[in-house]
């Protein structure tokens, strides 16, 4: 009787590690071999470290420097190939993928090729704090619409094409939905109009000709896990207090909403937001006035922290579509 060879298995931790500065998201990133942004990876240590947490704080501490506050998992990444190298035999590789948030350290990361780069880079699509991406009508929609048009009776699914066009983008009347970035990506993917899908072998890539330059491109599918990390974020904004991890300890009202739109990738009213930060009762000033402002004083605040008790989701619900 033949003996079955069993492909072994490895676990990593990946870190989508999000910083606010300047009113941009940031996210943590560091080339690999292949000269590819990608997010940070580590392999997990069972001797060493007792959860899956623990090791993720360990060695972004020990490889970056970053002390993590708001940590959370995300989902596990395990599709075949991931990591796989062309006529790669090497042990698959199962990524536990986490969300991190963090504030800007004021100084340099630890002594490696680790930095910061804004998140739209990688999704220059979600960022409409000022208006609708010029991309998204440029490129992805013609795109996306020639390759709705060849759906077969083989390859439809529950979800025409052309209804996932125009639910995730916001066609025909449909709303702009924020919270769908992981959906949009993964269309993106399906069509074959990103650099992931032709260096993955998809049939729909290899077909095309050229690429519209949709974003930067990253290493593996770590540009899919941060996909996954922004709608995360996005939704958690609604009914936890995370913006509050991503700020100091004492800030503005703008900076608050800077913040927020940041993260959402839309421009919110500014007398709409601060009467519904009034409402949620979700922070409380300081008495004190700054003076860094650029312009007259302003009212410092300060999250409080006495709305964990008071009910059970505290969040900012700002309004979910445009």
């Amino acid at each position: 009787m033949s003996e079955t060879l069993l492909t072994p298995i490895e676990i990593g931790l990946t870190a989508a590690i999000v910083a606010i500065e300047n009113h941009e998201p940031l996210i943590l990133t560091a080339p690999g071999a292949d000269r590819l942004a990608g997010l940070p990876f580590g392999p997990f240590d069972a001797v060493s470290h007792r959860t899956f947490e623990m090791g993720l704080r360990a060695w972004v501490e020990q490889q970056a420097g970053l002390r993590l506050g708001y940590v959370e998992q995300l989902y596990t990444f395990g599709d075949r190939g991931r990591h796989a190298e062309a006529g790669d035999t090497g042990a698959h590789i199962v990524s536990i993928g986490y969300l991190a948030l963090t504030r800007p350290a004021g100084g340099e990361l630890a002594a490696n090729a680790a930095s910061f780069a804004p998140w739209y880079r990688f999704f220059p699509w979600e960022d409409w704090r000022d208006q609708p991406p010029a991309i998204i009508a440029r490129d992805i929609i013609p795109a996306l619409t020639e390759w709705a048009e060849e759906e077969t009776a083989e390859t439809i699914r529950a979800l025409p094409r052309k209804d996932r066009v125009r639910f995730y983008f916001g066609l025909d009347g449909a709303p702009w939905d924020e919270e769908r970035v992981l959906d949009r990506y993964e269309l993106l993917y399906e069509a074959g109009l990103i650099e992931e899908a032709r260096r993955d072998g998809r049939p729909a890539a290899l077909a095309r000709k050229t690429l519209p330059p949709l974003g930067t491109s990253m290493r593996f599918d770590h540009r899919r896990i941060l996909a996954t990390a922004i709608a995360r974020l996005r939704a958690k904004l609604k009914y936890r207090p995370v913006v509050f991890e991503l700020l100091p300890t004492e800030f503005t009202l703008t900076e608050l909403q800077h913040t927020v739109e940041a993260i959402s990738g839309r421009h919110l009213h500014k007398q709409n937001f601060r009467r519904l930060v009034e409402m949620e009762a979700l922070v409380e000033p300081t008495g004190v006035m700054s003076t860094q402002t650029g312009g007259r004083p302003a009212a410092l605040y300060r999250f409080r922290r006495e709305v964990l008790q008071e009910r059970p989701a505290p969040g900012l619900r700002v309004r979910s579509r445009r």
